[in-house]
């Protein structure tokens, strides 16, 4: 799994006017908590959250004053509009033997089904996972190009890399290829709506 460093700043839990000055010269407050590890309160530069990958599972190496800690980001409290995150949540991996995530699905290939003029459908696009932070992937990947018309890939059927399982509902439908619609069924519709 992909490791990204991460430099912050210690922050002395203080007053509203030190948290919005703060926050004007670009920073958001970081919350290290962990399973057995000292609480730590941080900042971080805005600018290097927003650089942090989107769409995949990654380890941060975060950096306190020339400690590290290996976490992963657990939480973001975002402003009303949905855009400025607020504050950051950061769990410490150091003693956790084995940890739940949100793991991105990478759809490869071409369903046989939609050369033959289906669709292909996604219904899931992640799934949680547990495993050894070691053996946490970036990502799960699965080639659909098998799929014919009509047919629906289940979470039963996804293979989960080594040392990894997937916690979804194995009943639980991925993606599907739907079949064209005829164009009786076509012309049933126009006429039903006129």
């Amino acid at each position: 799994m992909k490791r990204i460093k991460l430099k912050l700043e210690k922050r002395i839990p203080g007053t509203k006017g030190e948290t919005k000055r703060k926050r004007r010269e670009g920073f958001i407050p970081v919350e290290i908590y962990g399973k057995g590890v000292e609480n730590l309160h941080c900042w971080v530069r805005l600018k290097d959250f927003l650089s942090l990958p989107h769409g995949e599972t990654f380890l941060i190496e975060a950096e306190v004053n020339g400690e590290k800690r290996v976490c992963i980001l657990k939480d973001v409290q975002f402003g009303w509009l949905g855009d400025n995150p607020l504050h950051v949540d950061l769990y410490d991996l150091s003693n956790v033997t084995e940890v739940e995530v949100e793991v991105p699905i990478e759809f490869r290939g071409t369903p046989v089904g939609v050369e033959m003029g289906g669709t292909f459908e996604v219904l899931i696009h992640s799934f949680t996972v547990k495993a050894k932070p070691a053996d946490l992937p970036d990502r799960i990947v699965v080639d659909v190009s098998g799929m014919g018309l009509g047919s629906a890939l289940h979470v039963r059927d996804i293979k989960p890399p080594p040392g990894c399982v997937i916690l979804d509902n194995p009943e639980e439908t991925v993606a599907v290829v739907v079949e064209p619609e005829s164009e009786e069924e076509v012309g049933e519709e126009e006429t039903s709506t006129e």
